[in-house]
Order: structure tokens, then C-alpha cells, then sequence
């Protein structure tokens, strides 16, 4: 079932949840974690085999960093993080 609500001016609005991030395209740049006023997004690291690392201190183990999608139930679809993302690595849906 799709939501539907309205604008401020009126204008039908469907929001759009994100789903995931595609981890092969992100570059960990933040700018959606940065956007994001609740929470949904994670900054996580990732090693030479692809395998995410849990303790972002230890640094030795960490190849490059990824988003990754913490809490999707607190996204509201407002889609300011595919917005400002270079990269269109994020996958949203409708509700």
C-alpha cells in the first residue's frame, strides 16, 4: 500500500523510504549521513575482503568506509540523502 499525503501547497507527495545502499558504488562520503535528521544512516568500515568491520577504531583492518542503513524504520521518505548523493548508490521504495 502506497501513502500519499500532500504539500504544503497542496500537491500530492509520495514519499519514498530508503531500502539500502549499494556498497560497491558508495564512497563513504557522509553527505547523506549529514542530511538525514533522524538517524537512519551509519557510517561503517569495510576491509581488504569485503567484509564489514565493526570496531570503526581499529583502523589497521579498515580498507575504505560505506553507508550503511542503520535504522530504516526511522526514515520518514523525505529523499534528502538520494538528493545529495554523487553517487545514486541508494535504493528507496514506497511504503
Amino acid at each position: 500500500m502506497s501513502h500519499q499525503a500532500r504539500n504544503r501547497g497542496g500537491n500530492p507527495w509520495t514519499p519514498v523510504y530508503i531500502e539500502s545502499i549499494d556498497v560497491e558504488t558508495c564512497i563513504g562520503c557522509g553527505r547523506c549521513y549529514k542530511v538525514c535528521g533522524h538517524g537512519v544512516l551509519t557510517l561503517v568500515g569495510v576491509d581488504e575482503d569485503g567484509a564489514f568491520v565493526t570496531d570503526m577504531e581499529d583502523e589497521d583492518e579498515i580498507e575504505r568506509k560505506v553507508m550503511m542503513v542503520a535504522k530504516g524504520d526511522d526514515c520518514i521518505g523525505c529523499g534528502a540523502c538520494s538528493r545529495v548523493c554523487a553517487k545514486n548508490c541508494q535504493v528507496h521504495a514506497a511504503a
